[in-house]
């Protein structure tokens, strides 16, 4: 026996569309699928069918890293998303709240190398939002370590910010 609200495909699509489209970026696929269980009676196949349609019908984009709303998903969402019950538009925002802050982190760092002729180039950034607030390109000795700096800075790009003013600004 099923749990909870929603059982037709129909709504399990809405439902998806209603998730995607409170996020600021590409989700990965596990992650959408547990934002999707938020209602215990949505099975993974259904779940699977219902996303592969959404993709063949342009609503949901596929990339390498996940899952997004199309322009076109975000307005038949937003004509019909009020249908889902309301406890699970509940369920769902509490789920999405910190999904969608670390998606818009996310899309406010800049963390890539390339290789040059010169070596192993490192381009770090860091936005505000509303402008760059930081931009670091430096050399490095290869690949490895080029994607360690990258790994470190996401993780605490705001303390390697503040960790650089302080180093700049001290009285020398």
């Amino acid at each position: 026996m099923a749990f909870g609200f929603i059982h037709e495909k129909l709504d399990i699509k809405i439902l998806i569309l209603f998730i995607l489209r409170r996020l600021p970026g590409v989700v990965e696929p596990e992650t959408l699928m547990e934002l999707c269980q938020c209602d215990g009676g949505i099975g993974y196949f259904d779940y699977s069918d219902c996303l592969s349609e959404l993709v063949e019908t342009e609503h949901v984009e596929e990339t390498d890293e996940g899952y997004r709303i199309t322009e076109k998903g975000a307005r038949n969402a937003d004509a019909v998303e009020s249908s889902l019950p309301y406890s699970v538009r509940s369920k769902a925002e509490k789920l999405l709240e910190p999904v969608a802050n670390r998606l818009m982190r996310a899309a406010m760092l800049k963390a890539v190398h390339e290789q040059t002729d010169s070596g192993c180039m490192v381009d770090l950034g860091m936005s505000d939002g509303m402008g760059e607030v930081l931009s670091l390109r430096f050399l490095c000795s290869g690949d490895e370590q080029a994607k360690k700096i990258e790994r470190n800075f996401r993780k605490d790009a705001e303390g390697y910010y503040q960790r650089i003013v302080e180093m700049l600004s001290e009285d020398k």
